[in-house]
């Protein structure tokens, strides 16, 4: 147990961890203060010890160094260095092409790759902007960076949680976490202590900053702000993930490394023969091998590169993924394992009934969010809801027994309340039911709001016609207990059959389902009150319904995709273990039956893990720190790893992987900074096609330094052999900067936007240490150069034989530049 008060929570510096093994009274006592709030001169005093409620901001770096930075490359300062050489020939337009190729370069990376530090902002903008809270006993409404430890919070349906609490009071409270957990069910709240060793998801007596109260009302005492909640806690964790550079840019390091060092051990040499064994004059000498360097350095690469990474960007942004770093896209060509988060990026995000249970009948039922249409199968055969009277009414308590709102914006269907009343709603639109004009008909006159202590709601409703009913919904062992028969398929009450019940709910359950069950009962007109003496063992069943997040149906395809192109997809959730295992299954992930949860993770050392990771595919009840150690962990292997996510809880891993993409729609602001890639349509095919002009844009990068390098070394071997024979030298610096920067960069330019080839997506990844100069290419290179100086001297040689057979007088041997 904790034992220490307020003033040894300011020095630590920091709350305790374990705010939800305490009890109310202990909570209050730790942090000296009352059920009525603190007093306004201590919130005062303890606003200038603690802070304000916010993230603390980290350096900036100037838009100005950021744009310098654009320039730290060996490759764009052997660049600078040949416009040097150019400017000392004194050839200022040849300079000037040179330092606008440099610019274009930078400029397009600036406006590219935006901030780093904009993840801490979106986090920072995730805090309640307002909270109402209890000071001296008075019900108050302060600025949410105003709050301190130990004031008291009041909790309404629709308030954003504006700082960590420690519940003290939970009505029929919901909240809904999936921007910390993943979890996209809302999680009931209660102020009971929970295991020490609870997932933040099953923290049930806690309220944490940025997440969204659904239902109910609620009270609690903050028990961390700023950088001390949960969110601060992820955000501190961000600013320290180590951001790996992409496989391009690691091997463009290597290739300017190598090539700067091979082009200055060259000149030397040749500046040393040429002056010590040919005796040419020194100027002449340094003034070739200037010719030479100009000439081996392929001015044209960088721009063209970042040209073929350009038209990549445009390409992505058609198939809906939006490039936030350029080289990125080139990385995604080689990753071989995507990490996935399921909520939201398999899924929808969007509750939905999957599946009916009645008497005789299991039911399965589809559509698209909650869009109140689907079609019924029963045994796989389509039916009609209208042929099966119980289905009718079932729909009806499902519309009745409800809070929530849905409604139609821009072709969406949306749902205001409880995500779960919402796929009940639709669900009674799919049971033919016309939600408002029975909720017109049947007038609401009392209701029992759902409270987690009772596991029901109940509501009480009149139509026109003098008749009255009460409507209950609830957890399906609670619901059984309230019940004295159920409906038979003929409408007749029969007697209750509950151990059949039990396995039924059990077998939906199986399927990740989350089953609630539905009762009914009959009253007098005259009943206007409802208690809760009206529902005990006075209930008849009808039924249960079976939720779900479905996943996307295309996402299906997409992971196939994914597996023929030999890229592993593996799904890293905060959800429970058999909802992950169930949508795992569905989607056609492999080993669906292997789930690794976050407590087997915690008992895993780094080299079980090291192996773990590889045989298993699907990790539930992850948090941010299992996230990103799997992310290292499979890097670890020397794998290119894309992570995906939309929530808070997803941040760290995205900046982590070589590839981090998030949810453009449903995403947070913190994910998608946090990102190189967003979706724009949430959409895991994207990321399918995203792989895909990945690869185009690495193929077509090989195929234009294919292009460039042979000319490049084909113009320097020319230099070489005139120098080393003392001819006068066949191409000038002129010439070789006109060929490199325009002819190079313009019929390179072609190659960036060739098609994609059949066999990409058929074809694995290629390693990620794979150089960028295979043997393959070598030889080519090697194969064109020689060639290349054949024409060369050909044509010069020619030319010689033209000027002679015209007896002009051929020019002497000695190196000339003009």
């Amino acid at each position: 147990m904790i034992a220490w008060g307020i003033d040894d929570y300011a020095k630590c510096g920091s709350a305790p961890a374990s705010w939800h093994i305490l009890t109310t009274k202990e909570s209050l006592d730790r942090l000296e203060t009352q059920a009525g709030g603190l007093s306004e001169a201590e919130a005062t005093n303890r606003l200038a010890k603690f802070g304000p409620n916010r993230l603390p901001e980290g350096p900036r770096q100037s838009d100005f160094l950021r744009f310098l930075k654009q320039f730290h490359h060996l490759l764009i300062y052997v660049l600078l260095g040949s416009a040097v050489l150019t400017a000392a020939l004194g050839h200022w337009i040849d300079t000037g092409v040179i330092l606008a190729v440099v610019l274009a370069n930078a400029l397009i990376g600036f406006i590219q790759e935006g901030k780093a530090e904009k993840a801490m902002d979106a986090i920072r903008h995730m805090l309640a902007p307002h909270a109402t809270v209890l000071r001296d006993g008075e019900r108050h409404s302060i600025k949410g960076d105003h709050l301190v430890p130990g004031d008291i919070v009041l909790l309404e349906a629709g308030d954003k949680v504006p700082a960590d609490l420690r519940l003290l009071a939970a009505h029929g409270m919901a909240v809904q976490e999936a921007i910390l957990t993943g979890e996209s069910v809302p999680v009931e709240k209660h102020i009971e202590p929970v295991a020490e060793n609870a997932a933040l998801g099953d923290r049930s007596c806690m309220a944490f900053s940025g997440t969204l109260v659904t239902t109910g009302q609620g009270k609690g005492v903050v028990v961390g702000t700023g950088s001390q909640t949960e969110i601060g806690r992820i955000s501190g964790l961000l600013s320290k993930v180590e951001t790996l550079t992409t496989p391009l840019v690691a091997q463009m390091a290597v290739f300017a490394r190598w090539l700067t060092i091979f082009i200055l051990l060259i000149a030397a040499l040749l500046l040393v023969y040429g002056y010590f064994v040919s005796r040419h004059e020194f100027t002449e000498t340094f003034m070739a091998v200037v010719g030479l360097s100009v000439a081996a350095i392929p001015e044209g690469l960088p721009a063209v590169l970042t040209i073929t990474l350009a038209i990549g960007v445009q390409a992505m942004a058609r198939r809906n993924a939006i490039v936030r770093h350029l080289p990125a896209i080139e990385t995604l060509g080689s990753v071989s394992v995507i990490c996935t988060d399921k909520t939201g990026t398999l899924t929808r995000n969007e509750m939905m009934v999957a599946s009916i249970l009645t008497v005789r009948h299991l039911f399965t039922l589809e559509g698209e969010g909650y869009a109140p249409m689907g079609a019924l199968k029963l045994l796989d055969a389509q039916v009609e809801p209208s042929d099966h009277d119980l289905l009718s009414e079932l729909g009806r308590a499902a519309a009745l027994c409800n809070d929530a709102v849905l409604r139609q914006q821009g072709g969406l269907w949306m749902v205001e309340g409880d995500p779960m009343e919402g796929a009940l709603l639709a669900f009674a639109g799919k049971m033919e039911q016309d939600v408002g004009k029975t909720q017109a008909l049947w007038t609401r006159a009392d209701i029992i709001p759902f409270d987690a202590k009772h596991r029901f709601m109940a509501t009480l409703n009149h139509d026109h016609e003098g008749r009255a009913f009460i409507f209950v919904k609830g957890a399906p062992e609670k619901i059984l207990a309230m019940c004295r028969d159920q409906r038979g398929m003929d409408g007749e009450t029969e007697a209750l059959a509950i151990h059949d019940w039990h396995e039924k709910a059990c077998s939906i359950a199986a399927l990740g389902q989350r089953v609630l069950a539905f009762a009914i009962r009959p009253v007098e007109a005259d009943h206007k009150a409802l208690e809760h003496k009206d529902v005990e063992g006075t209930l008849t069943l009808l039924g249960m319904t079976g939720m779900i997040d479905p996943p996307r149906a295309e996402a299906i395809a997409a992971v196939e995709d994914c597996h023929q192109a030999g890229i592993r997809v593996k799904m890293i959730t905060g959800d429970h273990a058999q909802t992950a295992a169930a949508i795992a299954k569905q989607i056609g992930l492999k080993n669906p039956e292997q789930v690794l949860s976050g407590r087997n993770l915690d008992n895993m050392d780094d080299a079980t893990l090291h192996q773990a990771v590889l045989d298993c595919d699907i990790f539930a009840r992850t948090s941010p720190e299992h996230k990103l150690r799997l992310v290292m962990a499979l890097q670890s292997h020397g794998l290119t790893v894309a992570m995906t996510g939309d929530g808070v809880n997803d941040a760290p891993a995205l900046k982590r992987a070589d590839a981090g993409i998030a949810m453009g729609m449903k995403g947070s602001e913190a994910a998608k900074e946090a990102a190189d890639l967003v979706l724009a349509d949430d959409n895991f095919v994207s990321i399918a096609a995203a792989v895909r002009e990945g690869r185009t844009v690495y193929d077509n990068i090989k195929k234009v330094i294919s292009w460039t390098l042979p000319t490049s070394a084909g113009e320097a071997m020319t230099i070489i052999v005139a120098l080393l024979a003392g001819m006068t030298l066949p191409i000038t610096p002129v010439q070789i900067l006109w060929v490199n920067l325009i002819t190079t960069v313009t019929l390179g330019m072609a190659l960036a936007f060739e098609p994609t080839e059949e066999s990409t997506m058929r074809r694995p990844p290629r390693p990620r240490d794979q150089p960028l100069l295979t043997g393959g290419l070598i030889w080519h290179i090697i194969l064109v150069s020689i060639l290349f100086l054949c024409g060369v001297f050909g044509m010069y040689h020619y030319a010689i034989n033209q000027a002679t057979h015209w007896n002009s007088p051929a020019p002497s041997p000695s190196i000339r530049w003009w």
